[in-house]
């Protein structure tokens, strides 16, 4: 079991006084800033919608601008990509329409259904007129959805992450990112006790199996925890980075695109990381990492140089004491991707906004009524904002916080799980167009909650370890278009997968209209091209 305590007091550090003469000077300096900022590139409308989640696996990406843009800004992987925390990094091409005001990025292979995509915009996009998008560029997040389903789970396999039977791994947690770039999802688990990723590569028949682990494996540090995939160098091959407890930093492993990585970056943070994140901080179109340090009290920046290489980690306050669980989402609805914080030992959600100097400010704190552990994002009651499922470790419980879209959250809403909820993971497992829930306790068991669709949830069944479960994996193994399940016991060292074999026959009448998306009329011709997904 993992324990840890946190003993230091912190409070948040304003960025500005708190009292400040204003002068008739001042007054005009800011109307002057505000004048300029008036005549920078702006994002009029995206599709998918932020936070949607119904976008079909083969979506267009298309952003609507003010103004025409200058066709060599857009540069690929470089000024405007996107990235599926399962399918990986969105190659493609850029279409332009409606007098160079809409560019449509098309990804040259679908997503996976169920997934979470980010779009990536950077500050270098600029229009005809020589404007810019503000410093901060412009991100968002969106859904794929998944089929309906019947929700008939089997199992097809029961793994283990051990080269030898007596042989401790600790199966912490992983990605199921497509590592190889065949079109099919990997699964990746971060062990704590041999320190290092093993990678079983998906048999791409179609079956939902895996092959057994990748040998030799990929060292990271030692107890090794919270992961993240993206593409860090921007080659189009998924990466991923670790944060290590024990060793008190944050290792980078860069993809090859066959399944394995190069040899680790490993920079050093604060004490205890045990919260990880990626976004583009500072707007420059690549992915940088935030992390929580629990033992020191605070959080961590590495920032990329655009290469996949970071610099030394700076610190910031987190807002609270303990900080331990982590997310990055928009908070407010502004673009710019914000920090969601949970502070296990004062028991907060902390919202962090971004701004557009790669820093943040502390928007709000809620109670989240427990012993946070782990969080996640997604809109759970259709709003069209983000809220907060979190998992309250020795609290033995979980509790969801539906967000405003102002970067505040209301009163956490209490579900009983079994003891010691580690993780809490969210996707559309029934297909039916809200997110899921999936959580995982270290003394018990699975617990899967179906949404009501309106944020509330209501327990549906149980998948049993064989010891400790530690975390779920919500992925479509086998590309039918349902998510099916990994779920991961850190004891036994196993991985479960369990097979969604059952779907929902719908008419074709009823699918006629609901997954056509056409992208306006390309350049100066009457072209239109319609993409079609069921």
């Amino acid at each position: 079991m993992k324990k840890t305590r946190q003993r230091i007091s912190t409070s948040c550090k304003h960025r500005f006084p708190a009292a400040r003469q204003v002068t008739w000077t001042s007054v005009a300096f800011f109307s002057l800033i505000g004048q300029a900022r008036a005549a920078d590139l702006q994002v009029v409308s995206v599709s998918p919608a932020a936070r949607s989640l119904h976008a079909p696996v083969n979506s267009a990406i298309v952003v609507q601008f003010d103004r025409p843009v200058k066709r060599s800004s857009l540069v690929p992987l470089r000024s405007f990509w996107a990235f599926g925390r399962w399918s990986g990094t969105a190659s493609g091409t850029f279409a332009f329409s409606n007098g160079d005001q809409t560019v449509s990025l098309l990804p040259s292979r679908p997503f996976s259904a169920g997934e979470n995509v980010m779009v990536i915009m950077s500050h270098d996009i600029e229009g005809v007129d020589g404007s810019k998008l503000r410093p901060a560029g412009y991100s968002f997040q969106f859904w794929v959805r998944t089929k309906p389903s019947t929700l008939d789970f089997t199992q097809i396999d029961l793994l283990s992450t051990r080269t030898t039977p007596s042989q401790t791994s600790r199966a912490y947690g992983g990605v199921a990112t497509d590592f190889n770039g065949d079109g099919f999802l990997d699964v990746t688990i971060v062990n704590e006790d041999t320190a290092d990723l093993r990678v079983f590569l998906n048999k791409a028949d179609h079956s939902g199996d895996v092959y057994p682990f990748l040998q030799p494996t990929f060292p990271v540090g030692p107890r090794a925890s919270p992961s993240e995939p993206s593409d860090f160098n921007r080659d189009g091959k998924a990466d991923i980075c670790v944060a290590n407890i024990n060793s008190n930093s944050v290792s980078i492993l860069l993809g090859n695109g066959d399944g394995t990585f190069a040899p680790q970056q490993s920079v050093s943070v604060g004490a205890q990381p045990r919260g990880i994140a990626v976004l583009d901080v500072d707007g420059d179109g690549d992915i940088d990492i935030v992390n929580t340090n629990a033992g020191s009290n605070n959080m961590s920046i590495m920032l990329n140089d655009g290469s996949g290489v970071f610099g030394p980690a700076t610190f910031f306050e987190g807002g609270g004491t303990g900080e331990w669980a982590l997310a990055a989402a928009d908070m407010n609805n502004d673009g710019i991707l914000d920090l969601v914080i949970g502070a296990q030992t004062s028991q907060q959600i902390i919202i962090q906004t971004g701004n557009e100097d790669g820093t943040f400010t502390l928007a709000s704190t809620q109670s989240c009524d427990g012993l946070v552990w782990m969080l996640n994002t997604g809109d759970l009651n259709g709003d069209g904002n983000e809220d907060v499922a979190v998992g309250n470790s020795g609290s033995n419980r979980a509790a969801i916080l539906l967000g405003d879209g102002t970067a505040h959250l209301g009163l956490p809403t209490r579900y009983l799980t079994d003891p010691f909820t580690l993780a809490t993971d969210l996707g559309d497992l029934d297909g039916d167009g809200d997110l899921d829930w999936v959580t995982s306790s270290y003394s018990g068991d699975w617990r899967f909650f179906t949404n009501n669709g309106d944020g509330t949830f209501t327990f549906y069944r149980e998948f049993n370890s064989t010891t400790a479960s530690s975390c779920a994996l919500l992925l479509d193994l086998d590309n039918d278009g349902d998510l099916d399940l990994a779920l991961i016991d850190e004891e036994a060292d196993q991985v479960i997968l369990m097979k969604n074999s059952g779907t929902v026959f719908i008419p074709a009448a009823s699918t006629a209209g609901i997954s056509v998306l056409a992208l306006m009329l390309v350049g100066a011709g009457a072209t239109i091209l319609i993409r079609r997904s069921l």
